[in-house]
């Protein structure tokens, strides 16, 4: 089965909870190991204060499970105090993809 959908968030931290912010993304990564129907996870860091996460899926069941999972459930527990407004959650559908490691 090929990896068909994805989400794109976007975060904006406060200002002074940059490093917070980061600290938790990289925290996910073993919550995010764990999820069966996420193979593919990237925490990224696009300016000082912005940051994002990448992560495709082979169908919507596992994109919806990941939606209710627990990095979801804990950027939104923590959110209001590090991030400057609620991420932005984009559904993506993926056209191509290449993956050698």
């Amino acid at each position: 089965m090929s990896i068909q959908l994805a989400l794109f968030a976007r975060i904006e931290a406060k200002p002074g909870k940059e490093a917070e912010v980061e600290a938790l993304l990289k925290a996910a990564l073993s919550m995010a190991n764990d999820e069966p129907t996420t193979p593919i996870w990237f925490a990224l860091k696009l300016s000082p204060s912005t940051f994002g996460v990448f992560d495709a899926f082979h169908d919507e069941a596992g994109r919806q499970r990941h939606l209710s999972g627990p990095i979801a459930q804990a950027l939104m527990a923590q959110g209001p105090e590090l991030f400057a407004q609620p991420p932005s959650i984009e559904p993506i559908e993926v056209l191509g993809l290449k993956n050698r490691a």
